[in-house]
């Protein structure tokens, strides 16, 4: 089935929208606390220059050569084995499996959008508190806000590219842009930017671990997409003479420029009321409620923007993560877009109760294994496992598989002199970096 086209900017804006997601505001700040701040930061830029755009263009060209769902973009591209690469294809239909959990997430944003209007926290104490409330005994708040994300997410996806991702990302994303570039310009303005700088860029090398090099990669996949399917998908319906080149670069920069102004904003509230910035992933939910409070008024009024961008780019991320499951049912099943939609909903609805249920203090024991909950597994699963193989799959079937001429042909005129250069790191580097560091964050290898 013909996929519909985005339209120049809208590809971008839904591209930069699948990119830039709660792994840039969420889960970006509070790691680069955990390893070290400015040494992190390094590495996870080399990470993204170096494998992030080889593996980028080499999803992106799938989609935009195989001009299909991501399982029959495999099949059309394999000169030969096409029975086999198609299988490859399903590691793209990856980006359901996070759903599981990152719909509750999104849950988790909303609740605490409702809270910023009223009184937040006055300590990390009592934040913990209403944190570790919401988690273990929350049970029909969590179930009403991810009930509330599954209805927006399956809205815009029922209304297809033109008419619902397109136009979703359109809006959402330069708001999101504009809040964040207004809470930056706030936050440069305050005493302790100066030390968020330095914390932010001024590396500490003895802080820096081999587990940070295997993490600054995974969290490179996750905050780009790849490996999700989504930037496949929505390269497939690029016209014909578009520049992929430019618009990979378009993506990464808006999702590192968007990432490292979330962290020096974050890093410039924490330290000018004395936070801890390394506080794990309940840093935005237990250590940033109390310092917005200490704000005043002001704070109230920055709380409820940071969660609505929270909010933002929890869902453009969230409809690119099922889209591509959606066509895969439309291509091979022949299911009308509302029935396909409707059913990955419903699909990742149902999984997402069982997270929360993994969370709850009634029900927790029953949906934890091995010292993890549902929830964590589904996070463990997809960010070290199910992501990384699939990027590594994506640059050997384009580095190793799809004939070289075809890739040329796209690739060669838009980049000159450095088309070797990726081709020698899609073919190589990327996929050599992919497999350690695979292997190191399920524990099978140390380095």
């Amino acid at each position: 089935m013909k996929i519909a086209h985005f339209s120049r900017w809208g590809f971008l804006m839904a591209a930069a929208g699948s990119a830039v997601g709660l792994g840039n505001i969420w889960k970006f700040p509070y790691i680069t606390g955990e390893y070290g701040g400015g040494a992190f930061v390094l590495v996870y830029l080399l990470t993204v220059a170096v494998v992030g755009f080889s593996v980028m263009i080499a999803e992106m060209l799938i989609g935009y050569l195989g001009r299909r769902d991501g399982v029959g973009a495999f099949e059309e591209l394999a000169p030969r084995h096409k029975e086999r690469w198609k299988y490859a294809g399903f590691m793209g239909l990856s980006g359901t499996l996070v759903m599981f959990y990152y719909s509750v997430v999104i849950g988790w944003i909303f609740y605490y959008i409702t809270l910023s209007f009223g009184t937040l926290p006055a300590s990390i104490p009592e934040a913990e508190g209403i944190y570790n409330t919401l988690m273990t005994q929350g049970l029909g708040t969590q179930i009403f806000f991810h009930t509330l994300a599954f209805i927006i997410i399956t809205a815009v996806l029922v209304r297809g590219i033109k008419g619902g991702i397109e136009k979703f990302n359109l809006i959402l994303m330069p708001a999101l842009m504009m809040i964040i570039a207004g809470m930056l310009i706030y936050a440069m303005n305050l005493e302790s930017f100066t030390k968020a700088l330095s914390y932010m860029f001024v590396p500490d090398w003895s802080k820096l671990t081999s587990e940070a090099f295997a993490v600054a990669v995974g969290h490179a996949f996750f905050t780009l997409s790849l490996g999700m399917g989504a930037i496949m998908i929505y390269s497939a319906s690029l016209a014909k003479d578009s520049n992929i080149v430019r618009a990979s670069l378009f993506v990464i920069a808006t999702d590192t420029l968007i990432a490292l102004a979330a962290g020096l904003v974050l890093f410039t509230f924490l330290f000018q009321y004395g936070a801890e910035p390394a506080k794990g992933p309940g840093l935005v939910f237990i250590s940033l409620p109390s310092v917005f409070h200490a704000m005043g008024l002001v704070g109230n009024v920055l709380a409820v923007l940071f969660f609505v961008a929270l909010a933002f780019a929890g869902l453009t991320s969230s409809v690119s993560l099922v889209e591509p499951m959606v066509q895969y049912l439309i291509d091979r099943w022949n299911m009308s877009r509302v029935k396909a939609a409707v059913s990955m909903g419903v699909f990742f609805y149902v999984f997402g109760i069982v997270a929360i249920l993994s969370l709850y203090s009634g029900t927790a024991e029953y949906f934890t294994w091995g010292g993890k909950s549902f929830f964590d597994w589904s996070d463990y699963m997809t960010s070290n496992v199910f992501l990384p193989l699939a990027g590594l799959v994506m640059a050997i079937f384009v580095g190793h598989v799809i004939e070289k001429e075809r890739v040329a042909a796209v690739l060669q005129e838009h980049m000159g002199w450095f088309y070797p250069i990726w081709r020698f790191s899609v073919r190589y580097i990327a996929p050599v970096a992919l497999f350690f560091v695979m292997l190191n964050l399920i524990g099978v290898i140390e380095f």
